[in-house]
């Protein structure tokens, strides 16, 4: 009996009736169905509006917790999704892309949270920005969750990854989801969904799945809801223009298919090594998941006198891959992942062809290998040449979203940027490339129309994650025809789910809202030093104003024989007087460790480590026979429930630290961060 597959909505599995049957990739067998039964998407959404509020009770580094034990159980159990992920035509190799790609996603996520967002749920955009002249207004920035629900549409191709890499963000801000894949591979993402559940793991309401058509769904949106989508430009256009979504200025972000390419500069020659990586990185891309990728190489640009040598050894390549079923152990490339999305390659194949010549591939004599697949969605590699491609807008218009990739020649680098161009808009786009010279030129001008670049040669091969590897810390999305949105790229990608707010008022007040010590606001000065407080007793504001010291030349001195820092501001008197400050002055590194013998408790206590500073500026110079000291206040606490060997937990505390001169100008700016243990 063939399986139905169920949505998971309000915290229940809905659907017993079965609808449309779905297939599988590889020989056209009954894979699962969708249910019949219509979805309430009124409950869908109420449920996670109120649902919301619980996992808005927990803070980021709780929930970058949640999405670490989450990766872990599911990379405990990735082998159950292997073994379903076949049926869409993929290679273990492609579906370690979607399951490992996603997971590693969620674990991605997890650390960027925990290493750069603070405990609580207000995200501080600062620094505050004094508005009045005594310094007791000022105005700074905060990122809030919003009380709505994110719904996320996302595309055949990743089944795993597209529902991870979208909600990991979103989950980190606070907003519960509600995924809607797409239907041909449903059934790889809802057997993700069901560990996701059976983990336990996530706050009731996080994350809702749809399986099929999403009805009402986008009618019933309201203003603090957000919409996501990846999937063809054309979806994305009517989904963009959706009336709800417009009238209720619902912000929708999509990353849509594009007419990636890869310029071949004319500094490289058969024979160089980078040839060799281009060649490479094309073949890859149009055979990686069977072409099926919205960052795969469509268009290879490639200098005029290169095209036949090019041409030539891409379709050597080619035609070693073998395609077939991925249980093979010979087999490099399976089928496309549905019976409908063959018909569509073919159709746009036979499009391109009316202007472009074919180099490879073909259906006729094309036998995928393997027993049982002759009625599998298999697809030929397929090689095309464009040779007159400025006379032509079919090969810069027309995407085969499958093994397919047209080759075009150039005849100077301002002739391959124009091609570039002419896609309107790209996720990706590759320079190969032996000369940073054609480097800085070719980025910055190609960088107007691609979200992200890859600069090819073979020092970076060695390392490289490929044109079409979209990287969490790094932004996934592109301008014009590749959507105008932005997925990934880090902290980047969770501030699209929070709400940007200005924030007015006194210092004070604007410390008790951000959740960190803002300069002006009042201080809390006790006779116990704040170094001999442990974490969970210090407060923000807590604050420590040193006695002073007096910079002696001895003092000068002694620094540039320790440091062996003999620059002649410091030493040389006649060359200082004619500098700008007019006389010698103390290393600015030696006002920082003078500081820190100013407030520095010296006997063990809570505070274990100091790992770093941030944002250090020298403001005024310190002359001999200057007097300085320093206030060192406790900025930020992040808790991110850590526990040394001895089972003693930690936190990260950043102090706010002015040192300031006789005259109470402020000579030097900073914060510390520091390891401070709990009292457990």
């Amino acid at each position: 009996m063939t399986q139905i597959l169920q949505s998971f909505i309000a915290g229940r599995w809905i659907g017993q009736k079965s609808a449309q049957m779905l297939r599988s990739a590889l020989n056209g067998q009954p894979v699962a169905s969708t249910h019949a039964e219509t979805i309430d998407f009124g409950e869908a959404l109420a449920y996670a509006r109120t649902t919301g509020k619980a996992l808005r009770a927990l803070d980021f580094q709780e929930r970058a917790a949640c999405l670490k034990a989450l990766a872990k159980f599911l990379t405990e159990h990735k082998e159950s999704l292997y073994a379903i992920s076949v049926y869409t035509g993929a290679t273990r190799a492609d579906s370690w892309i979607d399951i490992e790609g996603g997971v590693g996603t969620l674990s991605a996520y997890a650390s960027i949270g925990g290493n750069e967002l603070p405990s609580g749920n207000v995200l501080h955009e600062g620094p505050a920005i004094s508005l009045g002249k005594k310094g007791a207004f000022a105005g700074t920035h905060i990122l809030a969750p919003r009380a709505g629900a994110a719904v996320h549409i996302n595309a055949f191709n990743f089944p795993v990854w597209g529902l991870l890499e979208k909600f990991a963000p979103s989950f980190l801000a606070g907003m519960p989801c509600i995924g809607k894949p797409a239907t041909a591979t449903s059934y790889v993402t809802e057997a993700a969904m069901r560990l996701i559940d059976q983990s336990g793991i996530l706050p009731p309401g996080s994350l809702q799945l749809i399986i099929g058509g999403t009805g009402d769904l986008l009618d019933r949106l309201q203003e603090q809801d957000v919409v996501t989508f990846t999937g063809s430009a054309d979806t994305a256009a009517k989904l963009r223009a959706h009336p709800n979504l417009i009238r209720h200025s619902i912000p929708f972000n999509a990353e849509a298919d594009s007419l990636n390419c890869a310029i071949l500069a004319p500094d490289v020659a058969p024979g160089d090594e980078e040839f060799d990586l281009f060649v490479k990185e094309v073949a890859r891309e149009m055979t990686v998941k069977a072409g099926q990728k919205c960052t795969a190489i469509r268009r290879a640009i490639v200098p005029r006198q290169q095209l036949d040598a090019v041409a030539s050894a891409l379709k050597a390549r080619l035609a070693k891959t073998v395609v077939g079923d991925p249980a093979l152990e010979n087999v490099r490339m399976g089928a496309l992942a549905s019976h409908a999305q063959k018909a569509d390659v073919t159709e746009r194949v036979a499009l391109l062809r009316q202007h472009a010549e074919l180099i490879l591939g073909g259906e006729d004599g094309f036998t995928p290998v393997g027993e049982g697949v002759a009625e599998g969605a298999f697809f030929a590699p397929t090689l095309l040449l464009c040779r007159k491609p400025l006379q032509t807008d079919a090969v810069h218009d027309i995407e085969a979203f499958g093994p397919v990739s047209t080759l075009m020649p150039y005849d100077d680098l301002d002739e391959a940027l124009s091609l570039a161009a002419r896609g309107r808009g790209s996720l990706v786009g590759t320079l190969v490339t032996r000369d940073p010279k054609i480097a800085a030129k070719v980025i910055p001008v190609a960088a107007a129309w691609h979200g992200r670049l890859l600069v090819l040669d073979r020092e970076a091969a060695a390392e490289s994650t490929g044109h079409g590897s979209p990287l969490p810390a790094l932004k996934h999305g592109g301008p014009g025809r590749a959507g105008g949105g932005e997925e990934l790229g880090g902290v980047r990608a969770i501030k699209h789910y929070l709400q940007r707010c200005a924030v007015q008022g006194s210092p004070t007040m604007l410390s008790a809202v951000t959740g960190e010590f803002v300069r002006g606001a009042k201080v809390n000065e006790t006779a116990e030093h704040p170094f001999r407080r442990c974490f969970e007793d210090l407060q923000i504001g807590d604050s420590l104003l040193t006695h002073r010291r007096t910079v002696s030349e001895a003092d000068i001195v002694a620094f540039g024989g320790l440091s062996g820092d003999y620059f002649y501001m410091h030493f040389d008197d006649i060359a200082a007087r004619q500098s700008p400050f007019g006389k010698r002055i103390a290393h600015g590194y030696f006002v920082l460790s003078a500081a820190a013998g100013l407030f520095v408790s010296p006997s063990p206590g809570p505070v274990l480590a100091n790992y770093g500073l941030d944002t250090l500026r020298f403001i005024k110079p310190v002359g001999i026979g200057d007097t300085i000291r320093a206030r060192l206040t406790c900025k930020r606490k992040t808790d991110r429930r850590k526990r040394d060997a001895n089972g003693v937990g930690q936190g990260v505390v950043a102090w706010d630290v002015e040192v300031t001169n006789q005259n109470d100008e402020l000579v030097a700016s900073y914060d510390i961060l520091t390891l401070v243990a709990k009292r457990s």
